[in-house]
Protein backbone atom coordinates (compact mmCIF):
# COMPACT_ATOMS: atom_id res chain seq x y z
CA UNK A 1 0.00 0.00 0.00
CA UNK A 2 1.36 3.09 -0.99
CA UNK A 3 0.63 6.89 0.71
CA UNK A 4 0.97 10.11 -0.24
CA UNK A 5 0.79 13.01 2.41
CA UNK A 6 2.06 16.72 2.64
CA UNK A 7 3.84 15.57 5.90
CA UNK A 8 4.68 12.63 7.70
CA UNK A 9 5.16 12.42 11.55
CA UNK A 10 6.71 9.88 13.45
CA UNK A 11 5.42 10.28 17.12
CA UNK A 12 2.59 11.16 18.80
CA UNK A 13 3.77 12.91 21.95
CA UNK A 14 3.09 16.69 22.55
CA UNK A 15 5.50 17.76 19.86
CA UNK A 16 4.25 15.61 17.27
CA UNK A 17 0.69 15.57 17.99
CA UNK A 18 0.91 19.75 18.33
CA UNK A 19 3.21 19.65 14.87
CA UNK A 20 0.65 17.79 13.34
CA UNK A 21 -2.47 19.95 14.42
CA UNK A 22 -0.69 23.40 13.76
CA UNK A 23 0.02 21.94 9.81
CA UNK A 24 -3.30 20.33 9.24
CA UNK A 25 -4.94 23.81 10.50
CA UNK A 26 -3.15 25.24 7.49
CA UNK A 27 -4.34 22.54 5.26
CA UNK A 28 -1.61 20.37 5.04
CA UNK A 29 -2.54 16.24 4.59
CA UNK A 30 -1.08 15.00 7.77
CA UNK A 31 0.10 11.66 8.61
CA UNK A 32 1.31 10.70 12.41
CA UNK A 33 2.79 7.31 13.43
CA UNK A 34 3.57 6.01 16.75
CA UNK A 35 4.37 2.65 18.20
CA UNK A 36 1.93 3.23 21.45
CA UNK A 37 -1.68 3.20 21.77
CA UNK A 38 -3.00 6.26 23.26
CA UNK A 39 -4.03 7.03 26.39
CA UNK A 40 -0.37 6.08 27.87
CA UNK A 41 1.66 6.24 30.47
CA UNK A 42 4.80 7.86 30.47
CA UNK A 43 7.42 8.54 32.76
CA UNK A 44 7.62 12.87 32.79
CA UNK A 45 8.03 15.02 35.96
CA UNK A 46 3.97 15.88 34.23
CA UNK A 47 4.92 19.82 34.77
CA UNK A 48 3.84 22.91 32.78
CA UNK A 49 5.08 26.39 32.92
CA UNK A 50 1.92 29.36 32.35
CA UNK A 51 4.39 29.51 28.95
CA UNK A 52 3.11 26.10 28.15
CA UNK A 53 -0.01 26.43 29.42
CA UNK A 54 -0.57 29.29 26.79
CA UNK A 55 0.32 27.51 24.12
CA UNK A 56 -2.10 24.89 25.17
CA UNK A 57 -4.71 27.49 25.50
CA UNK A 58 -4.33 28.79 21.79
CA UNK A 59 -4.71 25.00 21.07
CA UNK A 60 -7.91 25.11 22.36
CA UNK A 61 -7.33 21.91 24.68
CA UNK A 62 -6.98 23.60 28.38
CA UNK A 63 -10.56 23.49 29.15
CA UNK A 64 -10.29 19.54 28.74
CA UNK A 65 -7.29 19.26 30.45
CA UNK A 66 -8.61 20.84 33.23
CA UNK A 67 -12.22 18.96 32.79
CA UNK A 68 -9.86 15.77 33.19
CA UNK A 69 -8.56 17.35 36.75
CA UNK A 70 -5.33 19.13 35.63
CA UNK A 71 -3.83 20.97 38.92
CA UNK A 72 -2.88 24.40 38.55
CA UNK A 73 0.24 25.76 39.84
CA UNK A 74 1.47 28.89 41.27
CA UNK A 75 4.62 27.74 41.33
CA UNK A 76 8.38 26.03 42.73
CA UNK A 77 10.01 25.68 45.74
CA UNK A 78 13.43 24.45 45.58
CA UNK A 79 15.42 23.08 48.63
CA UNK A 80 19.24 22.57 49.06
CA UNK A 81 20.71 19.23 50.37
CA UNK A 82 21.51 21.50 53.78
CA UNK A 83 18.41 22.66 54.21
CA UNK A 84 18.13 25.96 52.46
CA UNK A 85 15.03 27.13 50.84
CA UNK A 86 13.39 29.25 48.04
CA UNK A 87 9.75 29.61 46.37
CA UNK A 88 9.53 31.62 43.48
CA UNK A 89 5.87 32.41 42.61
CA UNK A 90 4.67 33.08 38.54
CA UNK A 91 2.19 36.18 39.84
CA UNK A 92 5.07 37.79 41.36
CA UNK A 93 7.63 37.87 39.03
CA UNK A 94 7.99 41.48 38.35
CA UNK A 95 7.17 41.01 34.85
CA UNK A 96 3.74 42.44 33.35
CA UNK A 97 0.99 41.15 34.60
CA UNK A 98 0.18 37.23 33.28
CA UNK A 99 -2.34 36.06 31.49
CA UNK A 100 -2.04 32.95 32.96
CA UNK A 101 -0.18 33.33 36.47
CA UNK A 102 -0.41 29.56 36.99
CA UNK A 103 1.26 26.81 35.88
CA UNK A 104 -0.44 23.32 35.43
CA UNK A 105 0.39 19.89 36.51
CA UNK A 106 -1.15 16.76 34.52
CA UNK A 107 -0.57 13.28 33.78
CA UNK A 108 0.62 12.67 30.37
CA UNK A 109 -1.84 9.57 30.19
CA UNK A 110 -4.41 12.83 30.12
CA UNK A 111 -2.21 14.98 27.75
CA UNK A 112 -0.82 13.21 25.43
CA UNK A 113 -4.73 12.00 24.88
CA UNK A 114 -6.46 15.24 24.92
CA UNK A 115 -3.46 16.72 22.14
CA UNK A 116 -3.70 13.53 19.83
CA UNK A 117 -7.74 13.74 19.85
CA UNK A 118 -7.12 17.26 18.88
CA UNK A 119 -4.81 16.69 15.78
CA UNK A 120 -7.55 14.03 14.42
CA UNK A 121 -10.36 16.55 15.09
CA UNK A 122 -8.37 18.75 12.39
CA UNK A 123 -8.48 15.93 10.34
CA UNK A 124 -4.67 14.50 11.15
CA UNK A 125 -4.26 10.63 10.72
CA UNK A 126 -2.87 9.28 13.47
CA UNK A 127 -1.83 5.46 13.32
CA UNK A 128 -1.17 3.92 16.62
CA UNK A 129 0.81 0.88 17.36
CA UNK A 130 2.60 1.91 14.01
CA UNK A 131 6.90 2.01 13.43
CA UNK A 132 9.36 3.05 10.83
CA UNK A 133 10.76 0.69 9.61
CA UNK A 134 12.94 2.82 7.32
CA UNK A 135 13.24 6.03 6.07
CA UNK A 136 13.25 6.34 1.77
CA UNK A 137 15.60 8.51 0.64
CA UNK A 138 16.00 10.10 -2.95
CA UNK A 139 19.36 11.76 -3.95
CA UNK A 140 20.52 11.76 0.07
CA UNK A 141 16.99 13.33 0.80
CA UNK A 142 14.41 11.77 2.91
CA UNK A 143 11.54 11.19 0.87
CA UNK A 144 9.39 9.48 3.56
CA UNK A 145 9.36 5.88 5.36
CA UNK A 146 8.20 2.52 5.27
CA UNK A 147 5.89 1.69 8.30
CA UNK A 148 4.30 -1.45 9.61
CA UNK A 149 1.61 -1.86 11.75
CA UNK A 150 1.28 -4.32 15.01
CA UNK A 151 -0.83 -6.47 12.34
CA UNK A 152 2.06 -7.07 10.30
CA UNK A 153 1.14 -4.80 7.34
CA UNK A 154 3.78 -2.73 5.68
CA UNK A 155 2.96 0.73 3.75
CA UNK A 156 5.06 3.27 1.55
CA UNK A 157 4.86 6.57 3.02
CA UNK A 158 5.88 9.81 0.81
CA UNK A 159 5.86 13.26 1.97
CA UNK A 160 8.36 16.26 1.20
CA UNK A 161 8.94 16.64 4.44
CA UNK A 162 9.62 13.89 8.00
CA UNK A 163 9.49 14.95 11.52
CA UNK A 164 10.98 13.30 13.99
CA UNK A 165 9.12 13.74 17.24
CA UNK A 166 9.98 10.24 18.77
CA UNK A 167 11.21 11.37 21.75
CA UNK A 168 14.96 10.56 23.97
CA UNK A 169 16.08 7.75 21.91
CA UNK A 170 14.74 8.77 18.56
CA UNK A 171 15.15 6.34 16.07
CA UNK A 172 14.89 9.39 13.27
CA UNK A 173 17.39 11.24 15.03
CA UNK A 174 19.66 7.94 14.61
CA UNK A 175 18.90 7.89 10.77
CA UNK A 176 19.91 11.34 10.70
CA UNK A 177 22.85 11.11 11.32
CA UNK A 178 23.32 10.09 15.65
CA UNK A 179 23.33 11.50 18.46
CA UNK A 180 25.83 13.18 20.97
CA UNK A 181 25.27 12.07 24.89
CA UNK A 182 26.75 14.81 27.33
CA UNK A 183 29.02 13.84 29.99
CA UNK A 184 26.49 14.35 32.75
CA UNK A 185 23.83 11.23 32.11
CA UNK A 186 21.10 10.96 35.15
CA UNK A 187 18.54 8.41 35.21
CA UNK A 188 14.99 9.00 36.08
CA UNK A 189 12.67 6.90 38.28
CA UNK A 190 8.91 8.12 38.59
CA UNK A 191 5.61 6.73 40.40
CA UNK A 192 2.21 7.91 41.38
CA UNK A 193 1.28 8.42 44.84
CA UNK A 194 -1.52 8.76 47.26
CA UNK A 195 -1.37 9.97 50.56
CA UNK A 196 2.24 12.63 50.07
CA UNK A 197 1.70 14.64 52.74
CA UNK A 198 2.35 18.31 53.17
CA UNK A 199 1.46 19.68 49.81
CA UNK A 200 1.09 23.21 48.88
CA UNK A 201 -0.11 24.31 45.40
CA UNK A 202 3.11 24.27 43.66
CA UNK A 203 6.03 21.84 42.65
CA UNK A 204 8.85 20.78 45.26
CA UNK A 205 12.33 20.05 44.13
CA UNK A 206 14.85 18.85 46.53
CA UNK A 207 18.44 18.56 45.34
CA UNK A 208 20.74 16.27 47.11
CA UNK A 209 24.48 14.92 47.32
CA UNK A 210 23.54 12.58 45.19
CA UNK A 211 21.06 13.55 42.23
CA UNK A 212 17.43 15.42 43.09
CA UNK A 213 13.78 14.61 43.55
CA UNK A 214 11.00 16.06 42.67
CA UNK A 215 7.28 16.44 43.98
CA UNK A 216 4.29 17.29 41.55
CA UNK A 217 0.33 17.49 42.52
CA UNK A 218 -1.22 16.20 39.13
CA UNK A 219 -4.83 16.24 40.78
CA UNK A 220 -6.79 15.38 43.49
CA UNK A 221 -5.30 13.38 46.31
CA UNK A 222 -2.49 12.09 43.42
CA UNK A 223 1.42 13.59 43.67
CA UNK A 224 4.04 12.89 40.94
CA UNK A 225 7.09 11.90 42.49
CA UNK A 226 9.97 11.92 40.59
CA UNK A 227 13.50 10.84 41.57
CA UNK A 228 16.85 11.86 39.63
CA UNK A 229 20.18 10.47 39.71
CA UNK A 230 23.47 9.90 38.40
CA UNK A 231 24.43 6.61 35.99
CA UNK A 232 26.91 5.46 38.87
CA UNK A 233 23.41 5.40 41.28
CA UNK A 234 20.99 4.38 39.20
CA UNK A 235 23.02 1.07 38.76
CA UNK A 236 21.76 0.12 42.59
CA UNK A 237 18.09 -0.45 41.13
CA UNK A 238 18.98 -3.51 39.43
CA UNK A 239 17.83 -5.85 42.04
CA UNK A 240 14.40 -4.17 43.45
CA UNK A 241 13.91 -0.95 41.42
CA UNK A 242 10.99 0.05 44.52
CA UNK A 243 13.11 -0.90 47.10
CA UNK A 244 15.79 1.60 45.88
CA UNK A 245 13.03 4.04 45.08
CA UNK A 246 12.45 4.20 48.32
CA UNK A 247 15.54 3.89 50.32
CA UNK A 248 16.99 6.83 48.08
CA UNK A 249 13.94 9.48 48.63
CA UNK A 250 14.49 8.69 52.26
CA UNK A 251 17.65 10.26 52.53
CA UNK A 252 16.39 13.48 51.18
CA UNK A 253 15.05 15.72 54.49
CA UNK A 254 12.61 17.43 53.54
CA UNK A 255 10.94 14.11 51.67
CA UNK A 256 11.63 11.50 54.34
CA UNK A 257 8.34 10.01 55.40
CA UNK A 258 6.25 12.05 53.52
CA UNK A 259 6.06 8.94 50.30
CA UNK A 260 5.11 5.66 51.88
CA UNK A 261 5.35 2.78 49.36
CA UNK A 262 1.62 1.86 50.40
CA UNK A 263 0.40 4.71 48.45
CA UNK A 264 1.88 3.51 44.87
CA UNK A 265 -0.65 3.74 42.56
CA UNK A 266 1.24 1.67 39.86
CA UNK A 267 4.57 0.72 38.80
CA UNK A 268 7.93 3.22 39.21
CA UNK A 269 9.00 3.66 35.65
CA UNK A 270 12.67 4.89 34.62
CA UNK A 271 13.66 6.44 31.91
CA UNK A 272 17.65 8.08 31.07
CA UNK A 273 20.39 8.75 30.10
CA UNK A 274 19.68 12.47 29.54
CA UNK A 275 22.01 14.69 28.15
CA UNK A 276 21.41 14.36 24.19
CA UNK A 277 21.18 16.55 21.26
CA UNK A 278 20.77 15.43 17.68
CA UNK A 279 24.19 15.73 15.43
CA UNK A 280 21.59 16.89 12.44
CA UNK A 281 18.44 18.17 13.46
CA UNK A 282 17.57 19.20 9.98
CA UNK A 283 18.41 17.29 7.26
CA UNK A 284 17.51 17.61 3.31
CA UNK A 285 14.11 16.09 3.34
CA UNK A 286 13.51 16.28 7.52
CA UNK A 287 14.04 17.74 10.84
CA UNK A 288 13.49 16.70 14.57
CA UNK A 289 11.30 18.42 17.27
CA UNK A 290 10.97 17.90 21.13
CA UNK A 291 13.28 15.64 22.75
CA UNK A 292 14.42 14.09 19.51
CA UNK A 293 16.37 17.55 18.72
CA UNK A 294 17.41 17.68 22.50
CA UNK A 295 17.14 16.93 25.74
CA UNK A 296 19.41 17.51 28.77
CA UNK A 297 17.69 17.64 32.15
CA UNK A 298 14.53 17.82 33.56
CA UNK A 299 15.38 19.77 36.95
CA UNK A 300 13.60 23.04 35.79
CA UNK A 301 10.38 21.08 34.98
CA UNK A 302 9.96 22.03 31.28
CA UNK A 303 9.96 19.48 29.04
CA UNK A 304 6.62 20.00 27.73
CA UNK A 305 7.37 23.51 27.09
CA UNK A 306 10.09 22.88 25.10
CA UNK A 307 8.00 20.38 22.73
CA UNK A 308 4.90 22.44 22.61
CA UNK A 309 6.88 25.74 21.54
CA UNK A 310 9.48 23.69 19.57
CA UNK A 311 6.69 22.27 17.54
CA UNK A 312 5.48 25.83 16.93
CA UNK A 313 8.42 26.71 15.29
CA UNK A 314 8.73 23.40 13.49
CA UNK A 315 5.57 24.22 11.77
CA UNK A 316 6.02 27.48 10.91
CA UNK A 317 9.29 26.64 9.31
CA UNK A 318 7.64 23.65 7.70
CA UNK A 319 4.87 25.72 6.04
CA UNK A 320 7.58 28.56 5.06
CA UNK A 321 8.69 25.69 3.15
CA UNK A 322 6.46 24.74 1.23
CA UNK A 323 6.42 27.40 -1.26
CA UNK A 324 9.68 25.75 -2.77
CA UNK A 325 10.80 22.69 -4.67
CA UNK A 326 9.62 19.30 -2.78
CA UNK A 327 10.90 17.56 -1.07
CA UNK A 328 12.20 20.60 0.97
CA UNK A 329 15.92 21.40 1.35
CA UNK A 330 18.17 21.40 4.61
CA UNK A 331 18.39 25.06 3.54
CA UNK A 332 14.93 25.68 3.12
CA UNK A 333 14.02 24.12 7.01
CA UNK A 334 17.20 25.64 8.42
CA UNK A 335 15.39 28.35 9.79
CA UNK A 336 14.03 26.24 12.11
CA UNK A 337 17.37 26.08 13.65
CA UNK A 338 17.95 29.73 14.52
CA UNK A 339 14.38 29.97 15.54
CA UNK A 340 15.08 27.71 17.98
CA UNK A 341 18.46 29.03 19.24
CA UNK A 342 16.50 32.12 19.91
CA UNK A 343 13.60 30.45 21.38
CA UNK A 344 15.77 28.43 23.94
CA UNK A 345 19.51 29.65 23.74
CA UNK A 346 18.95 31.36 26.94
CA UNK A 347 17.29 28.99 29.02
CA UNK A 348 19.72 26.08 27.73
CA UNK A 349 22.56 28.17 29.75
CA UNK A 350 20.05 28.33 32.62
CA UNK A 351 19.30 24.56 32.71
CA UNK A 352 23.20 23.97 32.15
CA UNK A 353 24.25 26.46 35.10
CA UNK A 354 21.77 24.52 37.78
CA UNK A 355 22.18 20.92 35.84
CA UNK A 356 26.31 21.35 36.57
CA UNK A 357 25.57 23.25 39.64
CA UNK A 358 24.25 20.54 42.08
CA UNK A 359 27.25 18.56 41.24
CA UNK A 360 28.58 20.53 44.12
CA UNK A 361 25.60 20.46 46.66
CA UNK A 362 27.60 23.08 49.06
CA UNK A 363 27.98 25.56 46.72
CA UNK A 364 24.32 24.87 45.35
CA UNK A 365 22.69 25.04 49.07
CA UNK A 366 24.24 28.43 49.45
CA UNK A 367 22.98 29.82 46.32
CA UNK A 368 19.51 28.50 47.19
CA UNK A 369 19.42 30.30 50.44
CA UNK A 370 21.19 33.34 49.04
CA UNK A 371 18.27 33.70 46.39
CA UNK A 372 15.86 32.41 49.01
CA UNK A 373 16.29 35.30 51.30
CA UNK A 374 15.62 37.51 48.52
CA UNK A 375 12.11 37.09 47.48
CA UNK A 376 12.38 39.31 44.06
CA UNK A 377 15.45 36.47 42.75
CA UNK A 378 13.44 33.75 43.83
CA UNK A 379 10.46 34.58 42.14
CA UNK A 380 12.55 35.86 38.88
CA UNK A 381 14.68 32.20 38.67
CA UNK A 382 11.50 30.41 38.60
CA UNK A 383 9.94 32.69 36.37
CA UNK A 384 13.26 32.61 33.89
CA UNK A 385 12.87 28.38 34.72
CA UNK A 386 9.06 28.62 33.58
CA UNK A 387 9.93 30.87 30.31
CA UNK A 388 7.73 33.78 32.09
CA UNK A 389 10.81 36.11 32.61
CA UNK A 390 13.62 36.67 29.78
CA UNK A 391 16.74 34.35 30.88
CA UNK A 392 18.70 37.79 30.64
CA UNK A 393 17.13 38.53 34.49
CA UNK A 394 18.95 35.62 35.56
CA UNK A 395 22.43 35.61 32.72
CA UNK A 396 23.75 38.66 34.17
CA UNK A 397 26.78 39.49 36.69
CA UNK A 398 24.25 41.47 39.55
CA UNK A 399 21.92 38.57 39.97
CA UNK A 400 24.71 35.54 39.74
CA UNK A 401 26.79 37.90 42.05
CA UNK A 402 23.97 37.96 44.36
CA UNK A 403 23.50 34.58 44.33
CA UNK A 404 27.14 33.44 45.96
CA UNK A 405 27.44 37.11 47.66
Amino acid sequence: MDITVDALIVGAGPAGSVTATLLADAGLQVLVVDRAAFPRDKPCAEYLSPAAVLILERLGVLGTLKDAGANPLSGTTVVGAYGSRLTGLFAKTGSPPLHRPTGLAVTRRILDAALVDAARSRGVTVMERTRVVELIRHRGAVTGAVIATAGGKTATVAAPVTVGADGLHSVVARWFGGVRRAPLRRWAFVGHFAGVTGLADRAELHAGTEGYAGLNPIGPGITNVSLVVPRQVARRARGDVADFFHSTLDRFDGIRNRVHPSGSLGPIRTVGPFGVRARRPVVDGGLLVGDAAEFFDPFTGEGIHSALRGAELASWTILEATRGPKPFSATSLSSYLRARRRAFWGKWVVERMIGYGMLMPRLFDRAVERIGRKDPMAHTLIGVTGHVVPPGAVLNPVFLTRMVL
